[in-house]
């Protein structure tokens, strides 16, 4: 028989249970109950706003026609479809000579699915084409665009190079060479320039819409150094000196823009690859294979060829007796042949190291009436000078710009 001391025991350890399992069932309800009615919700990210601006539905094409490089070429390098060049070739033909174009910019508009909408073609600042597609049909259009002119006065002095003056009153290279082309009959700025001489210029700025784009001509100029003072003056397309004398003359001070002379006009000069000495009637110009040599002057060809110790060499016959000599080419010029007549400055060949050269230069010599002369030192017949019904108006343009000077 189980006693009463046993139940009792038995009774207590149930109700020890009881309040365990009781314990327990409260915590889990508790915290159950706590974790939906009291935990805070999640706060989401809010979404980002969808943008209101619509996608571009257009294509863009825009490039520089390279030098060298004709419309076609520079078209067919951005992977503008045939059939698109074609129409755009075909509309701009009645306007441009392409084989005499020379750079320009242009844009190209189509839809993302290959639409062709409208072409631009910038010839020069002012000078717009403008192809579109109206009505299935494609209609060019000329824009003449208005420039803002405006005159200044540009003024330097040279420490190293006339680029690096002219650069340094803030202009740009092409300035330079019109400046130096005008005065290449006066002054050999390859050999002549010394530090401390001074220009000045007075030239036409264009601008579009506030932005520099290209210059004007340039309507007076000067050069000053110790020993003399050039001036010029824009008068009916070319340039005159104060009395009126043409700056223009028969021959150029140079046949090309060198970099120094490596040998000078000699009666007695050692060989640099034969040895011994033997007389040098002409003058060596260094300068880099490939650099364009000019004519002096107007004239005829009367040889091109080889010519023993000279290479590849052209021969000019000028006027009042005159030749002038070109050696060691390395080619010639387009279109040189024997017989053929030059222009001044016209390309005739191209610097090398033909014949016996030790490196790439100009050998150029000048001779008249068979008779070789020091290319530095000869005396060319002057400019023509102006008409005297035309010195009157000439004067008067010729103080207006005077008054510019300093």
């Amino acid at each position: 028989m189980i006693g009463p001391e046993f139940k009792e025991k038995s009774q207590y350890k149930n109700w020890i249970k009881r309040l365990v399992f009781l314990g327990i069932f409260s915590f889990f309800l508790f915290g159950f109950v706590f974790f939906f009615l009291f935990n805070p919700k999640p706060i989401k990210s809010p979404e980002p706003e969808k943008s209101t601006e619509p996608e571009s539905q257009y294509q863009i094409v825009e490039g520089v026609i390279k030098p060298r490089t004709s419309l076609y070429q520079s078209l067919r390098e951005k992977n503008i479809p045939h059939s698109w060049i074609d129409i755009i070739v075909s509309k701009l033909k009645p306007f441009l000579n392409f084989r005499e174009l020379r750079g320009g910019a242009y844009r190209l508009l189509t839809t993302l699915k290959g639409e062709f909408l409208e072409f631009i073609f910038e010839k020069s600042p002012k000078e717009i084409f403008k192809i579109e597609k109206k009505e299935g049909e494609y209609i060019v259009q000329k824009e003449e665009v208005l420039l803002h002119r405006e005159l200044v006065r540009v003024s330097g002095e040279i420490r190293s190079s006339l680029y690096e003056a002219m650069k340094a009153a803030g202009e740009e290279d092409i300035l330079t060479l019109s400046f130096a082309d005008i005065l290449a009959w006066e002054i050999d700025f390859y050999q002549d320039l010394r530090e401390g001489d001074r220009f000045q210029l007075v030239v036409e700025k264009l601008y579009r819409e506030g932005q520099f784009v290209q210059y004007g001509p340039i309507l007076a100029l000067e050069y000053q150094n110790e020993n003399r003072r050039i001036r010029g003056f824009l008068y009916k397309n070319s340039y005159y000196n104060e009395q009126g004398l043409a700056l223009r003359k028969p021959f150029l001070k140079a046949p090309l823009r060198f970099d120094r002379i490596s040998s000078r006009f000699s009666h007695a000069r050692r060989h640099p690859i034969l040895g011994g000495i033997r007389p040098h009637f002409g003058v060596d110009y260094a300068a880099p294979e490939g650099t364009p040599v000019w004519a002096v002057a107007d004239g005829k060809v009367v040889f091109v060829g080889e010519r023993e110790g000279y290479g590849k060499s052209v021969i000019l016959q000028h006027r009042n007796g005159y030749q002038t000599y070109y050696g060691h080419l390395s080619r010639y010029g387009p279109g040189i042949r024997k017989g053929k007549r030059v222009s001044q400055k016209e390309i005739i060949g191209y610097v090398g190291s033909t014949g016996l050269a030790t490196g790439p230069h100009l050998d150029y010599r000048v001779s008249k009436d068979g008779q070789f002369l020091n290319p530095l030192k000869v005396f060319f017949p002057p400019g023509i000078p102006l008409k005297k019904e035309e010195l009157g108006e000439f004067f008067k343009k010729r103080d207006e710009m005077l008054a510019w000077f300093l």
